[in-house]
């Protein structure tokens, strides 16, 4: 998922439905596997594992928003188009994940794409964002390159 613009500084994790309880490795994971987030997610942004393919960075990347973990999605993030920081906004609660398609991505290729909609609430007012993301393979694992809207 891209930087949004009107994010501030790395708060506290919060949990995916934005009840401020906290995520724990026995939680949900936010990206909406059937996986706990500890053996999910959480595992790509501890750093004890590597997503193997594209659509599993993108899972980890939203989760990382949800969560609000910022080194995550910095080091998840091609360094040729990297920002210096990803501000996020303590106001927006990231509620659910859809992949919608899938390019490529796999552990046989170089690159990938990954469609999807994620859905949040901001102030209390509901919202999604559906975007096409593009990956690649940088040093041999899979990180974000940039992302276009789908309107």
């Amino acid at each position: 998922m891209a930087r949004r613009p009107d994010r501030s500084a790395r708060t506290a994790r919060s949990g995916p439905t934005g009840t401020g309880t906290a995520v724990t490795g026995a939680s949900p994971c936010p990206c909406g596997l059937s996986a706990a987030y500890g053996a999910c997610c959480g595992r790509f942004h501890s750093g004890t594992a590597a997503a193997p393919t594209a659509e599993l960075l993108m899972r980890s990347r939203y989760s990382a928003f949800a969560v609000r973990d910022q080194p995550y999605l910095l080091r998840s993030w091609d360094p040729a188009t990297r920002p210096p920081a990803v501000g996020l906004d303590p106001t927006v609660r990231w509620t659910g994940l859809e992949i919608l398609d899938t390019t490529d991505g796999s552990a046989f290729h170089t690159t990938g794409t990954v469609t999807f909609r994620a859905r949040f609430t901001h102030r209390g007012a509901r919202g999604s964002l559906h975007e096409r993301s593009r990956f690649a393979r940088h040093d041999g694992a899979w990180v974000y390159v940039d992302g276009t809207f789908v309107e």
